[in-house]
């Protein structure tokens, strides 16, 4: 589903304003996989099964496993960030008003300088946008908002589909939707930035084996 949504959105311009409602609601959804909120984000999904009244072991194991998914996807992120070397779609609209010669040299600037470069566009564009690009002036692939909201969709939405609460999996996905939106009409990913983060995101959670600590515990005792 969200790789459709993404496919089916517009390409923004990110010169064209925005109203101080979509400004909120649009900051709102990608600081919430951003650092530092995705920690309250966190918090939140794992409060989850301890509202189900889970035994302390089966509490670990699932909140082990999606440690190990977060930390996997986070040092992935960082790797591919630093190989691929994809600018980011507001790299293209600073060198468009002449402050870079190009997207790509962009990059290649001192921290100090690039916050003043976003600073001296910023009249032009809607402060959501300017907040968001201060925040992150490194390269767009992939995307470390999506790789988080599709892990804790992948996790924690396929852990409520089978318990049967189809309309907090719904939401959660709503959620995560709403942030590779966010995303986009930012100006801080394209379209395929998502749509790979998505599939690496996918991979992790295939290729992570489920953890146990009940079967485990079982298994000693029966040994003794």
């Amino acid at each position: 589903m969200m790789i459709c949504v993404l496919l089916l959105t517009p390409k923004p311009d990110l010169f064209e304003p925005l109203s101080t409602n979509v400004n909120a609601l649009l900051n709102l959804l990608s600081n919430s996989a951003g650092n530092p909120f995705f920690l309250v984000t966190t918090s939140l999904l794992c409060l989850i099964p301890i509202f189900k009244r889970f035994p302390i072991k089966r509490l670990a194991s699932l909140y082990v496993q999606f440690a190990l998914l977060l930390i996997l996807s986070f040092a992935l992120k960082t790797g591919l960030k630093s190989a691929t070397e994809v600018p980011r779609p507001y790299s293209y609209a600073l060198a468009e008003v002449g402050l870079v010669d190009n997207a790509a040299s962009f990059y290649q600037l001192e921290p100090e300088l690039k916050d003043e470069l976003i600073e001296r566009i910023a009249s032009k564009v809607s402060p959501a946008r300017i907040e968001q690009w201060h925040g992150e002036t490194n390269y767009a692939f992939p995307s470390g908002h999506t790789i988080f909201i599709a892990i804790c969709i992948l996790f924690w939405g396929g852990f409520l589909l089978r318990h049967n609460h189809y309309i907090t999996a719904g939401l959660l996905l709503t959620w995560g939707v709403g942030v590779g939106f966010s995303r986009i009409w930012l100006g801080m990913h394209w379209p395929t930035d998502l749509m790979g983060s998505t599939i690496l995101a996918s991979l992790l959670i295939f290729c992570v084996p489920k953890i146990n600590f009940e079967k485990n515990h079982q298994a000693n005792n029966a040994v003794n």
